[in-house]
């Protein structure tokens, strides 16, 4: 048989290469507020009906906890439900 060839190890291409830094790496609030300015106009109003869905239901859940008295929020002893 063939005699066993020794095996070169060497990095890929990719890791040849240096990492490239990362685009938020070490910026300043207000630098990555400047970014907000990249958003399409388009997406305004979505982001709009979905802050006002979200909290809606917000205040939906808050308010039904709060209120309803029928709704049980603690734990009961367990020998009260077996009776």
């Amino acid at each position: 048989m063939y005699p066993t060839r020794v095996l070169r190890m060497q990095p890929t291409r990719a890791l040849m290469r240096p990492v490239p830094k990362e685009e938020h790496s070490a910026h300043t609030i207000s630098q990555r507020l400047r970014t907000l300015k990249k958003i399409p106009p388009e997406l305004i109003p979505l982001g709009i009906v979905l802050a006002v869905a979200l909290s809606a239901a917000a205040w939906s859940m808050g308010s039904k906890l709060v209120t309803d008295k029928t709704l049980r929020l603690t734990k009961s002893n367990r020998s009260d439900t077996f009776k």
